[in-house]
């Protein structure tokens, strides 16, 4: 029972990269917009649907005319005689209407609406993609960062013990008056420098823990990055979030495409029309009385834009440019992508050659190093000559240590470059 407690309170004080990645997209701001988008391509969509509702417009109005329909003289005359008075239309004229009307056809400008808007709001989602995309990377670089500077410190950790170690030995043989003070004293200046180096890379690293923690939204306090265990891409093809935003900006294109040409389609619907006013749509009876009445139309209206017809083919024309403006970002993202790949690849084989040496020079130095150790306790050699092949094993692990974490990062890079 002991033990299972210790390996689970193991696991929760580590932290993968892939923890780090999940953590940092759902706490990223960002992550809102496509319930965003997704709310807003919703009211659009319900909007264009109820473009085929019955609309009702009411409108009213009063005019004054400079002139208006009336008997000709000669026939105000004969009414005159047999004792009708015909004054003719009113100069002044008042209407209150209600229009009811219903769209047959539209040219297909609502289904051309739709998928205009679902094609926008792709694009826009596409959009976010990337952006989430490149957060990966930030992500990447931030702990693969701290994962090199923990290495580092592990590393001055071990060059001040083992200066420390040697500090000791030193000082026994200056009791015995083999050794000289300045030698005890060479020593401990160079753990001291360790020690400030060290202490710089501490600030460092809590400064990149830091970072991370406002990305992903929780504390690492107490939790240890895990260096992960990856293996290189079998392939390098592509598949990049912004290929897909390239294909949503094109399928937006072709939507807008569609909504140009409906333009200059015609539109059929129903159309009803009742009003209460003067004159009413008898004119005769409204010559020969002012009293307002009621009056109503229904009919079937065709209405077709001609001049769609003079924007139409430099709008059309517009649209292919932009297409192959599309076209050609995609081929320059690619063949950058492609150039990426190849360095990376490069990169990956050269660490790898690199790594598979390290292992023997960092036991080559030890071993002179402890062969150093022996001579100076012999009085063979003196303490500069130590503190060399110390250095030189120091910066010999270190590079060891940095060219692993390094290997494992480029692979890392190469998979973010083709998103596999």
């Amino acid at each position: 029972m002991l033990s299972l407690f210790c390996c689970l309170f193991a696991a929760k004080a580590q932290i993968t990269l892939d923890e780090c990645r999940q953590l940092a997209r759902r706490h990223y701001p960002e992550i809102r917009q496509y319930a965003l988008i997704q709310r807003s391509t919703d009211y659009t969509l319900s909007n264009a649907r109820r473009a085929w509702l019955p609309q009702i417009a009411f409108t009213g109005q009063a005019t004054w005319q400079s002139d208006v329909p009336g008997f000709p003289r000669q026939m105000t005359g004969f009414f005159a005689q047999q004792g009708l008075d015909m004054p003719g239309l009113n100069k002044d004229q008042y209407k209150v209407q209600l229009e009811l009307s219903q769209t047959l056809w539209d040219g297909g400008k609502s289904r051309a609406d739709r998928a205009v808007t679902e094609a926008e709001a792709a694009e826009s989602q596409r959009s976010v993609d990337v952006d989430l995309h490149a957060l990966d990377g930030r992500i990447d670089d931030l702990y693969f960062g701290i994962l090199l500077l923990d290495a580092r410190v592990a590393q001055a950790d071990l060059t001040i013990g083992l200066l420390r170690s040697n500090l000791d030995k030193v000082r026994a043989l200056q009791r015995n008056g083999v050794a000289m003070p300045s030698d005890a004293d060479a020593i401990e200046a160079e753990a001291l420098a360790v020690g400030q180096q060290r202490s710089q890379l501490e600030a460092s690293r809590d400064s990149y823990r830091r970072m991370l923690e406002l990305f992903i939204g929780q504390s690492l306090s107490g939790k240890r990055l895990l260096l992960p265990q990856v293996a290189e891409p079998a392939r390098s093809e592509p598949m990049r979030p912004e290929q897909q935003l390239f294909d949503a900006r094109t399928e937006r294109l072709t939507a807008q495409e569609r909504l140009v040409k409906t333009a200059t389609r015609p539109r059929f619907g129903l159309f009803a029309q009742g009003y209460y006013g003067y004159p009413g749509l008898d004119y005769f009876g409204s010559m020969m009385n002012a009293d307002w009445s009621w009056n109503a139309l229904i009919g079937v209206r065709m209405t077709w834009n001609i001049g769609a017809y003079y924007t139409k083919r430099n709008t059309l024309e517009k649209l292919r440019t932009a297409r192959q403006q599309i076209e050609v970002q995609r081929d320059v993202f690619l063949f950058n992508n492609r150039l990426e790949v190849a360095d990376q690849t490069g990169e990956i084989a050269r660490l790898r050659r690199a790594l598979a040496d390290d292992d023997r020079i960092v036991a080559l130095r030890r071993s002179v190093r402890e062969a150093a150790e022996s001579k100076l306790r012999n009085g063979v050699i003196d303490t500069n000559d130590l503190l060399q092949k110390i250095t030189d094993e120091d910066a010999a692990a270190a590079a060891r240590s940095a060219r692993e974490i390094e290997l494992v990062k480029t692979i890392y890079e190469l998979k973010h470059t083709i998103n596999q």
